[in-house]
């Protein structure tokens, strides 16, 4: 197994095993009818007996409230979320993780460049005036340079570029909106956000494969498995073409990070397909000036071209970034405040394969995991020659929340306890040509 396969032991007891609650019983004499315990005997007050009852009643409903207070308590503090409580009620998460991983450092940084860009000054985003879109404003559109009553060069646009500005400004305005607010219930709701626009019905689909890129692919012939799902997710538009045999041939969704969206709307006609022009994208927005490359791409693209909802990206941030957290400080045993300089907080970011993932979660009923991971004996991704992960991600955090996914979703943070983690199945090759393959058919 390699390295960076998700644990398959326990945390190490840096999480506290969840308290056991024992369930009150009932006392003997109420646990039958009276006249069962003593049929012949009539000297019982019945009043007293009711009385008994209504007292017990009245007990127990008290404590019920007081622990229905304490939760609700507890919930406003955690981000008015509460974990799985299936099998695992009282599951007591860190609530300095919690706190620490509800902060988002670059969001200072981010809101001074989204004011700047609705305000239309891409002073900023040097590498955006010589960008192929940009320069399609700038000269497909015919714009014209006249003087000011005050003599300073004016640039006249043409009616075709205010029509993209208009796009642009609303788009990164409404994403921007959606973007400070925390939805712990955004789950439950990916079907009518992804399903509904891909298919036209919010009903979950009956099996998913998330596609990796790892080279671990490579030998391990899983091509007509994962071509037997309903739904395939393939990352970063990793081509298939002379890998069919391991990683198969079918494509249902591209999901993909906006930085491959920029380069893409280089090319004549944004062409982003490689898995065919029929092929919907799904895309996450990395930084908000590539907003600019969905509303050009978006006006060319035959099939869907879907921005996920920002909120989903919040959520997804924060569970890899307290998984991050976790796993700094069981292995360093530095303060969290250290973090922020160990890891880049303020440029640290989930990847493409783990918000993949998490959407299969809330639009599939089972959910297949091929090509993640790493082995010594493969290469870093099966289509390229790439020699180095991107210091921005933290892998392992990311094995250790699939490892929850699988073995202790009651664990995962964030997400409200309503929301049930269909079964997922992690699919692994050594790189030797020999797999193993981990399941776990969660019970709920």
């Amino acid at each position: 197994m390699s390295k960076n396969t998700p644990k398959t032991e326990e945390d190490n007891g840096s999480d506290p095993d969840p308290t056991k609650i024992k369930p009150y019983t009932w006392p003997p004499s109420l646990a039958k009818p009276m006249k069962q315990l003593y049929p012949q005997k009539r000297s019982v007050r019945p009043l007293f007996s009711i009385l008994l009852l209504i007292v017990f009643a009245a007990t127990v409903s008290f404590r019920a409230v007081i622990r229905r207070a304490d939760v609700n308590l507890s919930l406003g503090l955690a981000g008015a979320w509460s974990p799985q409580k299936k099998t695992h009620a009282a599951f007591s998460f860190n609530s300095s993780l919690l706190k620490y991983a509800s902060v988002d450092i670059s969001e200072p940084r981010a809101k001074q460049e989204i004011e700047q860009l609705l305000e239309g000054n891409f002073a900023s985003q040097g590498r955006y005036r010589t960008f192929a879109a940009w320069r399609r404003f700038n000269t497909h559109n015919q714009d014209l340079r006249a003087r000011s009553s005050s003599g300073a060069s004016v640039l006249l646009r043409s009616p075709g570029f205010y029509r993209y500005w208009l796009q642009f400004r609303t788009a990164l305005h409404d994403w921007a909106r959606k973007k400070t607010s925390f939805d712990p219930e955004i789950m439950s709701d990916l079907t009518r956000l992804v399903k509904l626009p891909l298919t036209n019905n919010s009903e979950r689909y009956s099996s998913c494969a998330v596609v990796g890129n790892s080279g671990i692919l490579l030998k391990s012939e899983y091509g007509e498995l994962i071509d037997s799902h309903e739904f395939v997710v393939r990352l970063n538009n990793a081509r298939t073409t002379g890998f069919e045999r391991n990683v198969g041939s079918k494509t249902s969704v591209s999901f993909v990070n906006s930085n491959i969206l920029h380069f893409c709307a280089r090319r004549e006609g944004c062409f982003c397909h490689p898995y065919g022009v029929d092929v919907p994208i799904v895309m996450y927005i990395c930084q908000p000036v590539h907003f600019m490359d969905y509303t050009v791409c978006n006006s060319t693209h035959k099939a869907a071209l879907i921005v996920t909802d920002p909120r989903f990206d919040v959520l997804c941030a924060r569970i890899v970034k307290y998984y991050s957290l976790k796993r700094f400080v069981e292995e360093t045993g530095k303060s969290l405040d250290d973090w922020a300089v160990a890891r880049d907080g303020a440029n640290f970011h989930y990847s493409s394969g783990m918000q993949a993932v998490m959407l299969a979660l809330g639009v599939c009923d089972k959910v297949s995991v091929f090509g993640f991971g790493k082995s010594s004996l493969a290469k870093h991704h099966y289509h390229s020659n790439q020699k180095a992960e991107l210091g921005l991600h933290d892998y392992e955090a990311e094995y250790d929340f699939y490892q929850d996914v699988i073995e202790r979703p009651w664990k995962i943070p964030f997400i409200l306890s309503k929301f049930k983690f269909p079964p997922m199945v992690w699919s692994e090759a050594t790189g030797e040509g020999n797999f193993t393959i981990l399941f776990v058919f969660l019970q709920y």
